[in-house]
């Protein structure tokens, strides 16, 4: 396999080096974030002068290091290896699992020739730990899952190829390893069970798998749709299966967000600027994996391209909403259209619409509709999956093929 190029997270972490704050680099498991640590940043560490004697870098999940997890042990080791003035760069994986982390990294702040980085798989362990134990000197990098351009990087195929099996097979870093349809879809299935859902279960004392496992499914097969927790649990009672309530339903969906499994969009009213509190959308932070959990059913092009474009617009650090735009019908009586995407950087804003063809006037229109009644000048995108050169309407909305969208980083402002 080619070597994968993470440009946009070591930049990042360049960026951030030697800032005085702590490192955090977060993310669902298997999606890079030990890769980009080492080798990748302690590549480019030395290729800058920095010496491997200078490098500490303990991996907190091997058995061999299962000492460590202990915060005594771990502060007396780390402060035992640093002998001179020289700057000492700490990266410790997995960090969660030592017991009171935080006052041993706090103390790691004190020393002036330290710099530390250190992920994690739980974002309780970014919004609670980090932010309220650093007491603001946490600094957080969010590696996700491959985007297109990184797996096109290392796919060894046409671009054409590697669409299809992005759309299918999705952006966990390891899928480019796997040569035949059975071994991908054998380690997405594996990866989901014995790492996801196992984890979540024991950190959170999970005591309806049952209902874990069918909150997963419902929302594997409605990802982009509206709902809230009281919808699913109807959908549960439906389905004839017993004791499920509101509260449990939302606290599963939290386990779920907090293992970077899932993430939910809320509903924004672009006219009356507000925020609509359901119901949200949830999507995966992996296609692959919302795949493999409904066996490849429902491989509708449209849904897979809307999470696609939404862990795109995530990446790049946007803000992302579902917009809502309220107009009167022909009979005066109100109606919603939905924008698929209202996304908003510092002072950018962009309206971005996702469908498959605009072969026909009517589709076009259709599209066209919400984006043309919102009534200011920010940027408009229709995103298309037809492979074509962008243009743009006589109304000035982008018309972008998805590859061209995901491929080119500058594809906004084109």
């Amino acid at each position: 396999m080619k070597q994968i190029k993470r440009d946009l997270y070591l930049n990042k972490l360049i960026n951030r080096k030697e800032n005085g704050m702590i490192k955090v680099v977060t993310g669902i498991r298997r999606s890079g974030k030990s890769y980009l640590l080492d080798p990748i940043f302690k590549n480019y560490l030395m290729d800058n002068g920095v010496s491997e004697d200078h490098i500490i870098k303990l991996n907190l999940e091997e058995r061999k290091n299962k000492k460590y997890l202990d915060p005594d042990i771990l502060d007396k080791y780390i402060r035992s290896l640093i002998v001179d003035k020289k700057m000492y760069y700490v990266i410790l994986d997995e960090i969660q699992n030592v017991s009171d982390f935080e006052f041993v990294l706090n103390g790691f702040l004190y020393i002036e020739n330290v710099d530390v980085y250190v992920t994690g798989s739980n974002s309780k362990f970014l919004s609670s730990d980090v932010i309220t134990e650093f007491r603001g000197r946490g600094d957080e990098v969010r590696v996700y899952p491959l985007s297109f351009k990184e797996f096109t990087s290392a796919y060894k195929g046409t671009q054409e190829e590697a669409w299809n099996e992005y759309l299918i097979y999705g952006g966990m870093p390891y899928i480019l390893t796997k040569k035949t349809e059975e071994e991908k879809s054998s380690y997405l299935s594996n990866l989901f069970k014995t790492t996801y859902l196992k984890d979540i279960i024991e950190r959170n004392n999970v005591g309806r798998e049952d209902v874990l496992n069918a909150l997963v499914n419902i929302l594997s097969s409605s990802v982009g749709s509206l709902t809230n927790p009281t919808k699913l649990a109807n959908t549960f009672v439906s389905n004839m299966i017993k004791n499920v309530n509101v509260q449990t339903i939302t606290s599963y969906i939290n386990y779920l967000l907090d293992s970077f499994l899932i993430n939910k969009v809320e509903r924004y009213d672009i006219k009356g600027k507000k925020y609509i509190s359901t119901p949200s959308k949830y999507y995966f932070t992996d296609i692959g994996l919302r795949n493999v959990r409904i066996n490849f059913r429902q491989l509708e092009e449209n849904h897979l391209m809307e999470n696609i474009i939404y862990n795109e617009l995530m990446i790049r650090g946007y803000n992302v909403d579902v917009g809502v735009v309220e107009i009167r019908d022909e009979s005066k009586k109100r109606k919603q259209l939905e924008v698929d995407f209202v996304c908003n950087q510092s002072y950018k804003r962009y309206y971005i619409q996702c469908t498959l063809h605009l072969e026909e006037r009517e589709k076009t229109i259709q599209e066209e509709k919400p984006l043309l009644n919102i009534g200011d000048e920010f940027k408009k995108i229709i995103v298309v999956k037809d492979n074509i050169k962008h243009w743009y309407t006589e109304e000035g909305i982008l018309i972008i093929g998805i590859q061209e969208f995901l491929l080119n980083q500058d594809s906004l402002d084109l």
